[in-house]
């Protein structure tokens, strides 16, 4: 019968076994953590159904994917110190990897949970209901906060990671020996950057436009789609997209016609002759508007705004329940008032008035102004 011996020789032996040692405890703390993760996700998965916690259960469900490398990592941090095959660099090298590998997966796990809150967070707001302002004030906050915070994690993820390397502690120790050059330049540098992080920040406390408020912004009428760390995306009513940063919004002025609330009242301007009956025409537009729904039944007003040598301006002020409905209604009103003027006023139709005269009445006119030219005697009367 063949043995280990005959196939290794003793110096092979005493070199490979322990190395298939190590090897064999490192997969055994892969799999122990694994399972353990398993484990322990499915004793908390329970708990939070159980309990009926839906922020718990989309908490956990979250954290699964930084849990699944963060378990093994740990387990496997746990047996170095029972290596006995690794060299000293191999062990320091293998170490800070476990190391660098923790960190990431804890970085994960932390963002993971912060968007578990923002996500819960938003189906709990619905912003398509018709009575949308709190909502919109909570999901604009979240949306802020959840990528301000993603950003920080990952920087403090990122600068924990570097600070295990040697030299980064070597450098980071030479540049607080500099920091009033180096902070100026990276703070010109980043001020662009910086600027609109705070201006974020700023926006999200004090909240002057929301998720889905309606504005104008640069002369364009929209409704605001998306905020970003740094930006805002205003969906444009021809379907285009205006990227805006958000500084804009905190350094310059611009409309917001649902700050408050989104009712808003139109105008509607008719031009008509001086022969109209300005009652009659403020009776119609009470007809017309009575008839649609687009109306919310809180404004309906005609007064006469301006007179020209030529024609009168009717304004008809309406009341709508928001800016897209108020559109809607200027647009029936003003189709529908100018029928009725043309079907039952059409004399009040703005015209332009010529007077014409016939030729021998204007020169009988001028030869009476001024006289006869001969065959009268001086101081005469003319005949």
């Amino acid at each position: 019968m063949t043995t280990i011996e005959e196939w290794l020789p003793g110096d092979a032996l005493d070199v490979w076994l322990p190395a298939l040692i190590d090897v064999g405890l490192l997969v055994l703390a892969v799999v122990v953590g694994w399972i353990g993760y398993r484990i322990l996700f499915s004793l908390l998965r329970r708990a939070a159904t159980q309990a009926a916690k839906p922020l718990a259960l989309r908490i956990v469900d979250q954290m699964r994917p930084g849990a699944r490398l963060l378990g093994p990592m740990l387990a496997m941090r746990a047996v170095m110190p029972a290596l006995a095959s690794l060299p000293g660099v191999a062990r320091d090298v293998v170490h800070h990897a476990l190391v660098v590998l923790g960190i990431a997966a804890a970085t994960w796990l932390l963002v993971g949970v912060a968007r578990a809150i923002a996500s819960f967070l938003r189906e709990t707001h619905d912003i398509g209901a018709e009575d949308n302002l709190a909502a919109r004030r909570v999901v604009t906050q979240v949306n802020v906060l959840e990528r301000t915070a993603e950003v920080m994690i990952v920087l403090f993820g990122i600068g924990a990671a570097l600070l295990t390397l040697p030299g980064v502690r070597e450098v980071g120790t030479g540049l607080l020996a500099s920091a009033g050059v180096v902070g100026l330049v990276v703070g010109l540098a980043a001020r662009p950057l910086l600027e609109n992080l705070i201006a974020g920040v700023q926006l999200a406390l004090t909240q002057p436009i929301r998720m889905d408020d309606v504005v104008i912004v640069r002369g364009e009428w929209g409704r605001i789609e998306e905020i970003t760390t740094t930006y805002v995306v205003v969906r444009i009513w021809d379907e285009r997209r205006l990227v805006v940063p958000f500084s804009t919004f905190i350094q310059q002025p611009f409309e917001n016609w649902t700050r408050r609330s989104a009712e808003l009242i139109g105008t509607v301007f008719l031009w008509a002759d001086y022969r109209i009956d300005v009652a009659a025409a403020r009776e119609a537009l009470e007809a017309i508007v009575r008839e649609t729904p687009l109306w919310d039944g809180r404004v309906c007003n005609v007064q006469v705004t301006d007179t020209t040598e030529h024609a009168v301006q009717l304004r008809a002020l309406l009341s709508a329940a928001d800016s897209s409905t108020a559109w809607d209604l200027r647009v029936y009103v003003r189709e529908r008032w100018l029928a009725w003027l043309q079907r039952h006023q059409p004399e009040a139709l703005p015209r332009a008035r010529v007077e014409l005269e016939d030729p021998r009445t204007s020169a009988d006119r001028a030869s009476e102004s001024h006289g006869p030219r001969d065959g009268g005697m001086l101081g005469a009367p003319p005949p």
